[in-house]
């Protein structure tokens, strides 16, 4: 009886050890994709997209989405820690909302059945809620942080959109054309991403 116990009790402290590699590891490795930033035509210069989330889903889908929430969450420490913050937290606590919308559904769904189908409709489901979340925090909560943080009017973020988006003249506006088009893209970009990769690299992750 003792033996067996020492057995299962090995067996989950390797599981456990290899666990918390992975995380250290997927979580090294969005912190660095999280410093080379791409610009977009249709928005502002401060929205610029980065692939951070890919080892994020890519964490969901091996080990599930509260490895994957753990991932985004050290990611956004590890980030603070390189390159502070000039919104006293605010903006950093909304990207970790905003990176787990869409990398927990797609976790979740994919555990629950483990297809490449079921992988599709979950990265499809978490790229809508982050769009939606992405909208809501922006316009109630980033957007106006920004605007004290820099110590200035909101219009003039929404003047911002106007330079390189006619279509944008208010806070509405910007959030429509600018912030929804832009999450749209990062998760459309991240999932075809991860849907490309991970069928090659997730035999890594099962190694012994």
């Amino acid at each position: 009886m003792s033996t067996e116990t020492n057995v299962v009790s090995r067996t989950q402290n390797r599981f456990g050890i290899r666990t918390i590699a992975q995380v250290s590891m997927l979580s090294a490795i969005a912190t660095v994709l999280m410093l080379f930033e791409i610009p977009l035509p249709f928005a502002p210069a401060f929205y610029e997209i980065d692939f951070s989330e890919v080892p994020v889903l890519v964490g969901c889908f091996v080990m599930g989405p509260l490895a994957g929430a753990v991932i985004e969450l050290v990611k956004i420490l590890l980030n603070l820690v390189i390159n502070g913050t000039m919104t006293a937290g605010v903006g950093e606590a909304a990207n970790f909302l905003i990176g787990c919308a869409l990398c927990v559904p797609a976790g979740l769904i994919y555990k629950r059945n483990r297809t490449r189908k079921t992988a599709i409709i979950g990265m499809l489901t978490g790229t809508v809620f982050m769009t939606i979340i992405g909208c809501v925090l922006n316009a109630y909560i980033l957007l106006p942080t920004y605007a004290t943080a820099f110590g200035m009017p909101l219009d003039s973020l929404v003047e911002m959109g106007t330079a390189v988006n006619s279509h944008i003249t208010s806070l509405s506006t910007f959030v429509l054309f600018a912030v929804g088009p832009f999450n749209l893209l990062k998760g459309a970009l991240v999932s075809l991403i991860v849907f490309l990769i991970y069928k090659k690299i997730s035999p890594i992750f099962r190694m012994r």
